[in-house]
């Protein structure tokens, strides 16, 4: 016949057993969700994008922008998002542009840029552009480029200008790539397509 310290013994066997048990499963469980935490936190950047990891980052930077290769983003304490390295084009009307003599230009031209990869470029582009939409971003580059225009053909004659077309898309793209890198982005291509001008001149020097 069973005694009750017996009986009271076993029962407190059966429970120390069961509730190591539940801390064994327990523990397995935490370091399951840590692990698979970290491993959804680990990110690759494809070659099309620029991967930028924001939030408690070291050396004091706001962001850490990354072109390939991988890293991880702590949870809590950071976060990503991702920049299209996609060109973008733009076609420009641009009107009402003086010459150095005062003449009233009108250009038509198209233009090829997109985010930059050089490391300090790159920065900027992070600092700039990170949440902006790609219709955003094209009126921005617009905006800079229509104003590098602008600034270029004030500098140059008429003759200068309708007689040396690679000297003036050198100029504008020179002035254009200064611009475009304080905001993330690199020029690649740039062509002007006609050049007219209110009063006749152009077509009279031809």
């Amino acid at each position: 016949m069973t005694t009750l310290p017996t009986l009271l013994a076993a029962i407190a066997d059966a429970t120390g057993s069961i509730t190591s048990l539940v801390f064994i499963v327990l523990a397995v469980f935490i370091v399951l969700v840590v692990f698979f935490s970290l491993v959804s936190r680990y990110r690759m950047c494809p070659p099309d994008r620029i991967l930028v990891v924001y939030g408690n980052i070291r050396g004091g930077l706001s962001s850490r922008c990354y072109h390939g290769g991988s890293t991880f983003v702590l949870p809590i304490l950071q976060s990503y998002q991702y920049l299209d390295l996609t060109p973008i084009s733009i076609e420009l009307e641009l009107k009402g542009a003086l010459s150095s003599q005062n003449i009233r230009i009108y250009a038509p031209a198209s233009f090829t840029f997109g985010i930059s990869t050089d490391p300090d470029v790159m920065q900027n582009a992070a600092t700039r552009l990170l949440g902006r939409t790609m219709d955003e971003i094209q009126q921005l580059a617009g905006e800079i480029i229509m104003g590098q225009m602008r600034v270029v053909f004030a500098s140059m004659t008429i003759e200068e200008i309708n007689g040396d077309r690679e000297k003036l898309i050198s100029s504008i793209t020179k002035g254009v790539e200064v611009e475009l890198h304080k905001v993330g982005l690199k020029m690649i291509n740039g062509n002007i397509r006609d050049i007219k001008d209110q009063s006749g001149y152009i077509d009279a020097l031809d």
